[in-house]
């Protein structure tokens, strides 16, 4: 899909956000639930105003964030190599911000849900992607695992995000799971994710010091 048209697509997210809390805004509660535990429980209330438009507005500074990275980063001409995955990956961001938002007005307009279980799988595809999009970037300063050790070598970011891709793809595939088992769904997600993060960071620099000793014994 074309980067033009995923950004129309995702204006039009945007936009069609902004609306939703135009119309809700009269029938909202004063304070809206904003926040949920790991059981699904509300702990976290704000003002409707906040409630209703904090989320479109987010979604704006990121957006705009996704136009500027391509344009700054010393290393765009890669980017445009994987530029199909990214684009996805943003298109499917933006989607799980809208649904999360949508979860949150029927809420608050008094629907009950365990929202934890009803995140799960939506947290899990964009986990999943998340590792597609890694397994296929090319040296950048923004996307993909980005340490001294990657960003020295070629050899080295190869092997360590598709490492990490596959990882992260593993922990998507937990992350929906976790909509089976509403009571541990935060566990499947959080668990993995900090492992499939940090991992990757040490075996960067073990492979890393891997390449500089065969280099120096050549």
């Amino acid at each position: 899909m074309k980067t033009k048209t995923i950004q129309i697509l995702i204006l039009g997210l945007i936009l069609a956000s902004f609306l939703l809390g135009a119309c809700f805004y009269p029938i909202m509660p004063e304070r809206m639930a904003s926040h949920w535990d790991p059981n699904g429980s509300v702990n976290g209330y704000m003002p409707k105003i906040v409630g209703l438009f904090l989320m479109p507005v987010i979604s704006t500074i990121i957006f705009l964030a996704f136009l500027v990275i391509p344009r700054i980063d010393p290393l765009k001409g890669n980017i445009d190599k994987f530029r199909s995955y990214f684009n996805l990956f943003i298109l499917l961001l933006f989607g799980f911000l809208s649904y999360l938002y949508l979860l949150t007005i029927l809420w608050n307009l008094g629907y009950r849900f365990n929202i934890i279980q009803l995140m799960a799988p939506a947290i899990g595809l964009i986990i999943y992607y998340a590792g597609v999009l890694t397994e296929n970037a090319k040296q950048n300063w923004f996307i993909g695992v980005r340490t001294p050790w990657t960003l020295s070598s070629e050899r080295v970011w190869y092997k360590t995000n598709k490492l990490a891709g596959k990882l992260f793809k593993a922990t998507g595939v937990l992350a929906m799971l976790g909509a089976a088992f509403p009571k541990q769904a935060i566990f499947f997600i959080l668990v993995p994710v900090i492992l499939s993060a940090i991992y990757p960071l040490i075996y960067s620099y073990q492979e890393y010091e891997r390449e500089m000793k065969i280099k120096a014994k050549a």
